[in-house]
């Protein structure tokens, strides 16, 4: 029989994303906020988005008993040396809420940028995806990009986070596209096929 997979995180519209690309190759999923227990988060210690999907993944695989996948994302900027990089969510520091907290960011990376061509603010979203065991195996991994230059004002309202101010190569942002656009084409949904397509060739490794 195969397992659920536990996705390791408490944010709502990664959930939809990642069940929108598993759902229908057949893998059952499962969030966080089903979980008969409480989680605490890990400490994200890594140094790089891969090193903090394991430990997240490996984390929530541990204490739950479940298989679990987990992501680290977020968006570099050429102009600023990288950053936010592995901060992406945190950036600005402050904010209650998640909304708060996006919008604060999403300031503050306006504020850094200020005076620099659109031309020259090129930047990616990142996304790395771990899958682990109970026991400590990474099972599956990858990595997906989705380029882009940082907009002089956010547009669009179907994203979250700094999505409203990475403007694609077709002049849209990446919240103006639609759900199946972005699922198609963003940096998780990327990493998400190529996670499917490795999970198809070792499919035993969903199996308890």
């Amino acid at each position: 029989m195969q397992t659920t997979l536990l996705i390791a995180t408490s944010n709502p519209h990664k959930v939809e994303e990642i069940v929108a690309v598993l759902g229908p190759l057949g893998i059952t999923c499962t969030s966080l906020s089903a979980l008969p227990m409480s989680i605490d988060e890990p400490e994200e210690t890594g140094t790089t988005f891969e090193a903090n999907a394991f430990l997240k993944a490996n984390w929530y695989a541990k204490h739950s008993g479940c298989i679990a996948l987990a992501d680290d994302s977020g968006l570099e900027v050429d102009a600023l040396g990288g950053a936010p990089g592995i901060f992406s969510a945190r950036y600005a520091g402050i904010g209650n809420t998640r909304q708060e907290r996006d919008d604060a960011n999403n300031l503050k990376l306006l504020a850094a940028l200020e005076g620099i061509p659109v031309k020259q603010r090129a930047a990616r979203f990142v996304c790395a995806l771990s899958i682990a065991t109970p026991e400590g195996k990474e099972i599956a991994s990858a990595r997906g990009d989705f380029p882009g230059v940082i907009g002089a004002a956010p547009r669009g309202v179907n994203g979250f986070g700094y999505d409203p101010l990475l403007v694609l190569e077709d002049g849209r942002t990446s919240a103006e596209l639609s759900s199946a656009e972005k699922n198609a084409r963003s940096h998780r949904g990327v990493a998400l096929q190529i996670l499917a397509v490795a999970l198809g060739h070792q499919s035993k490794a969903l199996r308890r």
